[in-house]
């Protein structure tokens, strides 16, 4: 879908003197110059000279009495029961006002979501248009100057955190990742892959638009490449250093864009823990292509655990993520000898090592998300329930359980008391050590605090 071109008739149209309503019913063929010599002030005008006449007036949703104040808060989603009238094309900006005609933001319409306008600005004077991006994205890119990331992959643009609602742009070493997650994005995509290779200087851009999220949106999945210099061979293998080790990932196959970047802090602490404690038995569950597996091996050989027989259990249901996990075992310089790799379902391995009598120093559980919206919040706090009072169950005493959430409808406090929950039902009790999240390149917001969908807790078992 084009984008909306710059400059068109009606965009951030602001008028004094003329009611709404006249002005939208105005034949778009009366000169504007007609306005100003009758003593009407109009501003914000963007017309493109030739063919303005083509162009139709600027779009107004207006919403119902009291749903202003989420946008008054700078909060970017506008639901659909908040909307009284007005729409939209799809991705087509539009001026939002309260139910008393109150400017609250410029957004991009989707007519198919619950989230049924993603707001760009707050600022009446913005323009919606190529300058408008370019500013955002280099604010976003210039953040990550400022963060400490110990790799040389990392997100550049992590949607509404970044001012930019549905876009995510993941740097894996020369090449960038992006999914277009909404319909504003949709429609400003040439737009935006453009920027992205001028503001970064890269020149390879791959399209993971996959996510079952642009369905929501009334839109189809579309992967591929945006951008490529002369003569690039499209090779989507690539291999990142992070921290002590390094990893690969395929940017066309892999989860999200390729890979899981959120957890790059969290595997690094894992890491130091394994060597503080001298893990000799750790267990990696959900593993998928091994980051943590990589951390532990990491932390174990610094500690010379694994020269005394120390050894890391690695268990996830799919073949292909085991099989990169094993090459980044060798890729690493790590004996086979001292990593199990288990093709398994997690819940049913939990139980047999429990009548096995199998226990572990350390335990992993970062499973995929069980709860995409707060709906499903009931069933998946079982799900999470029952997998950590498994861990708890064979744990060492001193043992150390690294559990995470990456569901949106899970919040942190809800997270707690089901991790607490689960160690009442297994009869342990444990100290909560610390408090884990997203790496600071996936960050929340103080006016976005959906941000935070990834939480974590470290526990020591007593």
């Amino acid at each position: 879908m084009p984008e909306r071109s710059e400059g068109t008739w009606g965009e951030g149209l602001r008028t004094e003197g003329i009611p709404l309503s006249l002005w939208e019913s105005c034949p778009l063929s009366f000169s504007l110059s007609l306005w100003e010599r009758a003593g009407v002030r109009v501003s914000g005008v963007r017309a493109t000279g030739e063919g303005m006449s083509d162009n139709p007036p600027m779009k107004v949703i207006r919403l119902k009495p009291g749903k202003e104040r989420s946008a008054l808060r700078r909060h970017p989603w506008i639901f659909d029961s908040a909307i009284a009238k007005g729409g939209a094309d799809a991705g087509e900006t539009v001026r939002v006002e309260s139910d008393s005609g109150q400017f609250l933001g410029w957004a991009a319409f989707s007519p198919t979501s619950r989230i049924r306008a993603r707001i760009w600005s707050f600022d009446e004077a913005q323009r919606i248009d190529a300058d408008f991006f370019r500013q955002v994205l280099q604010k976003a890119i210039a953040a990550r100057q400022r963060f400490d990331i110990q790799s040389n992959g990392m997100r550049l643009v992590h949607g509404e955190a970044d001012g930019l609602p549905g876009l995510i742009v993941d740097r894996y070493d020369n090449t960038l990742v992006a999914q277009f997650l909404s319909c504003g994005t949709e429609r400003w995509k040439t737009t935006l892959a453009d920027l992205l290779t001028e503001l970064t200087g890269l020149h390879r851009l791959y399209e993971r638009s996959d996510s079952g999220v642009r369905g929501l949106e009334g839109l189809q999945p579309a992967t591929g490449w945006l951008k490529q210099a002369a003569g690039d061979d499209g090779h989507t293998q690539i291999e990142l250093q992070e921290h002590d080790w390094k990893l690969t990932l395929d940017v066309a196959e892999g989860h999200k864009t390729g890979f899981y970047l959120d957890q790059r802090d969290s595997r690094h602490k894992f890491a130091l823990y394994a060597q503080r404690l001298r893990f000799m038995r750790v267990l990696n569950c959900y593993c998928y292509t091994g980051g943590f597996t990589i951390a532990a091996l990491q932390g174990m050989r610094k500690a010379g655990t694994l020269a005394e027989g120390g050894r890391v259990t690695s268990i996830d249901s799919s073949g292909p993520a085991i099989a990169r996990a094993r090459a980044h075992v060798a890729l690493n310089g790590f004996d086979d000898a001292s990593a199990e790799f288990l093709d398994a379902d997690v819940n049913q391995s939990l139980r047999r090592f429990h009548q096995e009598g199998r226990t572990f120093d350390a335990i992993v559980l970062d499973p995929p998300k069980f709860a995409p919206s707060a709906a499903h919040a009931e069933r998946a706090a079982r799900a999470y329930k029952d997998i950590n009072r498994l861990a708890f169950k064979i744990l060492e005493p001193g043992g150390v359980l690294f559990t995470y959430s990456c569901s949106g409808g899970i919040g942190a406090e809800l997270f707690h008391k089901i991790v607490a929950s689960a160690g009442i039902d297994s009869g342990v009790d444990g100290y909560i050590c610390e408090r884990m999240q997203g790496a600071p390149d996936h960050p929340m917001t103080i006016q976005f605090p959906e941000g935070e969908y990834l939480k974590g807790l470290v526990v020591i078992k007593k």
